[in-house]
């Protein structure tokens, strides 16, 4: 073996095994959150299966919502920018890290040269390193994983807007459906106070009602019909979110039924504990790839502060004529190994040191927040999951009550117990229930898909 051929194997060799680094131990994360969740109905469900364990398959039974979701994750474009960040992010390390090895290089060059001398020719072809730094403080490697951090991150972000995507796209199919029973219960409301309308005006032609009934009966028909064109531009608007959301077209075989539907298979979904279930959040998960990756450059920034060597070398074959460049006794070789001592660089190091070390202690803060906020929406949901089952069950009996006032009041009204106002104003006690019902059917339903959502399910197609 020749001596630049020696001289490159260990170039190669030195940079391939463990070389020094510089990365500070790994900072203590104390997010200062409780060992348990508030204590909630909802806490003691016990269940094997973690929340991020279940897919959203199996979580959303619905054909409609499932294929309505499929049709999201294939052409929703903010997912579709998370995918591509991701493909942006890998392609990125793939860079950095080919750092870490030799590039190899063959070059062929021609030189003609004259002047009051006859005219020379001079042929070579060389295969060679040029510029490889010996990664001796782990300056190469850091950056490397540096990187590689980066593209976990974005692939856990990914995740996590996959996580959102389903959310809301299950949210805004349960609110164009709770609309669209709004909707309706409004129609029919405008439709039987229409018919009282045309009663009462009658009546009042003939002396048998007064104006003040015809004047409270004509405001419910005109509220009635107020709430019918809200209800009616809600599910215009329902509809195209649905659309923005889905990437395209909606076909109406997909959409809700007019009435808040279960969607959810699982009634109770389990807690655990949380500092299991939120380190499992895509977006706590992209937070801690984030720490890694500032924690990284800390090292690859005092790297910078130690002399660093790159080697020049090649070897090949020099002649005169074209014909004879691979004949014996034309070999040729190169090394040109550089040292680069950083002795003055008017403080720039010391700041790109400052930097990094701010970037990982913003990282760290982020990662902190990201877990606190985690435990604040679970929370939140948890606590909510209890106060919403009470007031559903609450305004079920509400509305039963209701329509059973209405219902005598209608017959004490037809033999002439009651007056027409106080038939009026049962009727519109009973219609502002049946609305409030369909507003706690859907908060229930949402608070359902949040409570997954938050506990870290969601984006695993299946469970």
């Amino acid at each position: 073996m020749s001596k630049a051929s020696s001289l490159l194997a260990v170039a190669v060799a030195i940079a391939l095994s463990g070389c020094a680094t510089l990365v500070p131990a790994s900072t203590e994360v104390a997010p200062a959150i409780p060992a348990q969740w508030p204590a909630t109905a909802a806490t003691d469900a016990a269940s094997p299966v973690a929340a991020a364990d279940i897919g959203w398959r199996d979580f959303f039974t619905d054909p409609r919502l499932q294929s309505l979701i499929e049709q999201s994750l294939a052409n929703n474009r903010d997912l579709r920018v998370a995918v591509l960040n991701v493909e942006k992010a890998r392609a990125q390390y793939r860079i950095q890290r080919a750092d870490r090895v030799p590039a190899i290089a063959a070059t062929g060059q021609m030189t003609r040269s004259g002047g009051d001398t006859p005219v020379t020719e001079q042929f070579s072809a060389n295969l060679g390193v040029v510029e490889f730094e010996l990664d001796l403080f782990g300056r190469v490697r850091n950056l490397s994983q540096a990187a590689l951090q980066q593209y976990f991150a974005q692939a856990a972000n990914r995740r996590s807007a996959q996580l959102s995507l389903v959310a809301e796209v299950a949210n805004a199919w349960l609110t164009l459906g709770a609309d669209a029973e709004q909707l309706r219960i409004a129609q029919a409301t405008l439709a039987t106070y229409e018919d009282s309308l045309r009663l009462s005006e009658a009546r009042h032609q003939l002396g048998g009602a007064s104006s003040l009934e015809l004047s409270q009966t004509r405001t419910l028909v005109e509220t009635a019909r107020t709430d019918v064109a809200r209800f009616a531009g809600q599910v215009a608007q329902d509809r195209n979110a649905l659309v923005l959301l889905a990437g395209g077209p909606v076909p109406d075989t997909l959409l809700p039924a007019t009435e808040v539907e279960q969607v959810a298979a699982v009634r109770a979904l389990p807690a655990g504990v949380p500092g299991e279930v939120l380190l499992r959040r895509p977006d706590v998960m992209a937070a801690e790839h984030t720490l890694l990756s500032a924690n990284a450059n800390i090292g690859a920034a005092r790297a910078a502060f130690f002399p660093s060597i790159s080697l020049t070398g090649s070897i090949g074959s020099a002649s005169s004529e074209l014909s004879g460049l691979f004949d014996g006794g034309t070999r040729v070789w190169s090394f040109m190994p550089k040292l680069n001592l950083p002795i003055f660089q008017g403080g720039k190091l010391r700041a790109n040191l400052g930097v990094a070390n701010a970037d990982r202690d913003i990282a760290l803060a982020q990662y902190e927040k990201a877990i606190q906020s985690g435990f604040r929406e679970a929370a939140d949901a948890l606590a909510l999951n209890d106060s919403l089952d009470a007031q559903l069950s609450s305004q079920q009996a509400l509305v039963a009550a209701a329509e059973q006032a209405q219902t005598l009041s209608q017959a004490r009204y037809d033999a002439g117990l009651d007056s027409f106002l106080t038939l009026l104003d049962a009727r519109r006690t009973a219609y502002t229930a049946r609305k409030s019902l369909v507003s706690t059917q859907l908060a229930r339903q949402s608070n359902q898909v949040a409570l997954y959502k938050v506990l870290g399910g969601g984006w695993h197609e299946r469970g």
